[in-house]
C-alpha cells in the first residue's frame, strides 16, 4: 500500500538527484550496491552496539537508494531483467541484515529475548513473503497481494526501532514486531490462496480443452 501512495512523491523528490548522478557517470547498479552496503553497515554495526537511533538514521540515508536506482534505470532505459534481479537479490540481503541487527542487540546488550526472537520470526516470514511472490511469478502466476509488503515492513521496524533508541519503551517494539509477524503470515496465506486459485482455474481450463 505504501508503495502505491508514496512512489509518486519520492520519484518527484529524487528525480533531480538521479539526473545528476547519471550526468557524472554513476550507474544504477552502483547505487543499488552502495545503498545495500549502507543498510548492512547500519544494521550490523550500529544496531549490535545499541546505537538504535543513530543506526536508524544511517540506514534511512541509504534505504532510498531502492527508489533512486529505479528512477536512474528508467531514465537510461536500462532496467530490464538484470537490474530487476540485482535489486531483488540485494533487497533480501538488506532486509535480512536489518532484522538480524535488531535481534543481535536484544540477544546481547539489549537483553530482551522476546524482542530478539520476534525479530528473527519477522526475518524468516519476510523472506517467505518475498519468495512466495518470486516463485509464483517464475511459474507464470501473479501474487502481488498482501497487507505486509516490503515498504510496510521496513517503515514500521525502522521508525519504532529508532525511537526505542531514544527511550520509547521496548514493549512497543515487541508489539510492533509481533503485529508485523502476524501481518507477514497473513500475507503469505493470501499469496498462497491467490496462486492456488490461479492454478485451479488453469487446471480446470486445461481439462475443458
Amino acid at each position: 500500500m505504501l508503495n502505491r501512495y508514496a512512489r509518486g512523491f519520492f520519484t518527484a523528490l529524487f528525480t533531480p538527484l538521479a539526473r545528476w548522478l547519471l550526468k557524472i557517470g554513476v550507474s544504477p547498479d552502483a547505487v543499488t550496491v552502495i545503498g545495500t552496503a549502507g543498510v548492512v553497515v547500519g544494521a550490523l554495526v550500529f544496531y549490535p552496539l545499541g546505537q538504535l537511533w543513530w543506526g536508524t538514521l544511517f540506514i534511512t540515508a541509504f534505504i532510498f537508494s531502492d527508489v533512486l536506482d529505479g528512477i536512474m534505470a528508467r531514465m537510461r532505459d536500462t532496467g530490464g531483467r538484470w537490474g530487476n534481479f540485482l535489486d531483488s537479490t540485494l533487497d533480501r540481503i538488506a532486509d535480512g541484515a536489518l532484522f538480524a541487527g535488531v535481534a543481535i542487540w536484544f540477544f546481547t546488550g539489549g537483553a530482551d529475548y522476546a524482542i530478539a526472537v520476534a525479530a528473527m520470526v519477522c526475518l524468516v516470514l519476510g523472506m517467505v513473503v518475498s519468495y512466495a511472490r518470486s516463485k509464483a511469478e517464475s511459474l507464470g502466476f501473479t501474487a502481488n497481494v498482501g497487507i505486509a509488503e516490503r515498504a510496510e515492513r521496513l517503515v514500521s521496524v525502522l521508525v519504532v526501532t529508532g525511537f526505542t533508541g531514544l527511550g520509547l519503551p521496548p514493549v512497543v517494539l515487541l508489539v510492533t514486531l509481533g503485529l508485523l509477524a502476524l501481518a507477514s503470515l497473513i500475507t503469505i496465506c493470501q499469496r498462497i490462496s491467490t496462486v492456488h486459485r490461479q492454478a485451479f482455474a488453469e487446471s480446470a481450463a486445461s481439462e475443458e480443452a
